[in-house]
């Protein structure tokens, strides 16, 4: 099997861990050294570009990313900048006949997100957005028993994540923090996470009513400064979500969760049982089965935690019996990407999903400005 060669776009913290995930498939699968090539990556800055060049092992590296898209030898392009450079570089990228695997959220709004994947389309490239949390094998484990009928009939799901990056007032503000280049805060950073994740548990999105808050108003302009900026994006988004089958549920999602490092998770709750998966346990899927308490005894009443671990089909290493970390999801979404496009079957998820999540969050907005349940095809028209 031969694997598309990779061209890394940005190298900074997501980068990095990007970066460490490429390298450790050949391990995970046994493949030879030189399966998995990252051989060019772009910057916007000709020191960084080399270090990260040195970092990753490739010979070519730029502080202009259209030279990395006019190499021929690059198949595949992974996509790792702030969120207000996605479109122009998708749609390069696009046009240039590169595969692309882009990072979270899709764009700044439906806008651009629809002009991306109608370039792609136009392309007849493949796709794959960095929604990673769905490949921790808990989270395949629960999707395996939807599909079985496990739960039968759904009757609501519940949504999680909290982080507590922002909760020092005088730390300074960052990208982040700026429509301008985040196009939202804590629902665009995180909450696209666990609304993909429920979005691959139950289905489409079909409304939403949600409460955005920012709650530190303004920061300092750099470490140590007097000059204050306005924070102009959420810092906590409360959601109630209908899916299209009808099914409701709620998300929350908040960088101000005060002891809470990366708290992510979800409940699913149906008439034959419930599902519930906490991302700070992440070797165990949590199930509740009703059949169980129809016993005369009672039977093996209550949630009960079954092992998933590192469950990934044809995995040589780590042992499966290791408990999973953030980067090998990583890494596992960057697999079924490289193997989809070497076998020449559909990627999952494709940044038509992204824009389906970009839909959803830009109708939460619309919900906070105007206090009222929107309709996800409002926003799509």
């Amino acid at each position: 099997m031969t694997f598309p060669t990779i061209g890394m776009i940005g190298y900074g913290g997501i980068g990095r861990v990007h970066g460490m995930a490429y390298r450790s498939l050949t391990f995970h699968y046994g493949l030879p050294a030189d399966a998995i090539r990252i051989v060019g990556v772009a910057t916007t800055r000709a020191e960084t570009a080399q270090a990260a060049a040195a970092e990753l092992g490739c010979d070519f590296w730029t502080a202009d990313y259209r030279e990395l898209l006019a190499r021929p030898e690059i198949e595949a392009v992974d996509i790792c900048v702030p969120n207000h450079m996605h479109a122009e570089i998708v749609e390069a990228a696009a046009a240039a006949g590169k595969h692309i695997y882009c990072e979270k959220p899709l764009a700044m709004n439906v806008a651009e997100g629809k002009r991306m994947a109608a370039a792609v389309e136009r392309a007849g490239v493949k796709t794959q957005m960095t929604f990673n949390f769905r490949f921790y094998p808990a989270v395949l484990r629960a999707r395996q028993l939807m599909e079985e009928g496990f739960l039968g009939r759904i009757f609501s799901f519940r949504g999680r994540y909290y982080r507590s990056s922002y909760i020092d007032p005088n730390k300074p503000i960052s990208w982040r923090q700026q429509k301008a280049i985040a196009g939202g805060g804590a629902l665009f950073d995180i909450g696209s996470h666990i609304l993909d994740l429920l979005y691959s548990l139950v289905g489409e999105f079909a409304a939403v009513q949600a409460t955005l808050d920012t709650l530190i108003p303004e920061r300092p302009a750099a470490p140590g400064s007097t000059e204050r900026v306005a924070v102009d994006v959420d810092d906590i988004a409360l959601l109630t979500l209908r899916t299209k089958e009808g099914v409701l549920g709620t998300v929350e999602a908040s960088r101000m969760g005060t002891g809470l490092t990366n708290d992510i998770g979800f409940e699913i709750f149906g008439e034959k049982g419930a599902l519930r998966f906490n991302g700070l346990d992440p070797a165990w899927l949590e199930v509740y089965d009703v059949r169980d308490s129809d016993k005369p005894t009672g039977g093996l009443r209550g949630f009960r935690k079954v092992e998933a671990v590192n469950r990934y089909a044809g995995q040589k290493a780590p042992d499966w019996s290791m408990t999973p970390d953030f980067v090998r999801t990583h890494a596992e979404c960057q697999w079924q990407f490289l193997k989809a496009i070497a076998e020449g079957r559909p990627t999952q998820p494709t940044l038509a999903d992204g824009l389906h999540i970009q839909a959803v969050m830009e109708a939460a907005e619309r919900s906070s400005q105007e206090g009222r349940w929107v309709e996800i095809g409002e926003v799509l028209a």
